[in-house]
């Protein structure tokens, strides 16, 4: 793949690191890819490299650079518990104005065609969701985002597509905060939600005991078509 790691400004003139991976062709839609809690790690650079290997010209910032540059956890009991920490020190409103310049970064950059989504997982699927009120995305994919029935308040900022994958055995997500958002929803048309039955936490990541292929791929599939539906 055709892959670096670049420097990215925001608006309080900081920088901070992104795992820019561009498609084959050279040019494409534009997709943020948000990390988990362990930091753009190899699995995460994996994941941006297979979208940009379907054509999109994919960031991945670098969401924890307050704290540590380029921080990497495995997903092991110490990493979990570093990276929970590291959460716990998240700030959600400068975190979204770091991404606002991710996305300012790809919309002007020369392998971008124009329109912009984020897709995250974890702590990024709920970060995904605040890019789609806060940072300007054309969509927004969400994975079993910890913490979006906390911030519905936003909802009714968010205009553009947004599908939002979760699992009914999950452990961290309680169904109670899965009706909550898709009742903060309201039956918008443009708004998707999907319960994937029997599998947890983490079905999507490879490197995770919660791995579900079937899901997985399953997911995956539903995920490309909503950004090819709304990234056109």
């Amino acid at each position: 793949m055709n892959a670096s790691w670049i420097s990215v400004k925001n608006t309080q003139d900081e920088q901070f690191d992104a795992y820019l991976s561009l498609p084959p062709t050279g040019r494409g839609p534009g997709l943020v890819i948000i990390q988990e809690i362990f930091g753009v790690n190899e699995h995460i650079r994996a994941v941006a490299d297979q979208y940009a290997a379907d054509g999109y010209c994919v960031i991945a910032p670098d969401i924890f650079w307050r704290e540590g540059r380029k921080i990497e956890l495995g997903y092991d009991p110490k990493g979990f518990e570093l990276g929970m920490g590291l959460l716990g020190k998240l700030n959600i409103d400068q975190t979204g104005l770091d991404l606002q310049a991710a996305v300012a970064t790809l919309r002007k950059h020369a392998a971008c065609s124009g329109k912009v989504g984020s897709l995250g997982f974890c702590m990024g699927g709920l970060l995904s969701y605040i890019a789609a009120a806060e940072a300007g995305v054309d969509t927004a994919v969400c994975y079993y985002g910890g913490g979006i029935h906390m911030h519905l308040n936003r909802a009714k900022k968010i205009r553009c597509p947004i599908l939002f994958h979760f699992a009914d055995k999950d452990a961290y997500i309680p169904q109670e905060a899965v009706q909550a958002v898709r009742t903060s929803l309201g039956g918008r048309k443009n708004a998707r939600v999907i319960v994937h039955p029997d599998v947890d936490h983490g079905f999507n990541c490879w490197r995770r005991p919660a791995w579900n292929q079937v899901t997985a791929a399953r997911a995956r599939g539903q995920s490309l078509v909503h950004l090819s539906e709304s990234l056109s």
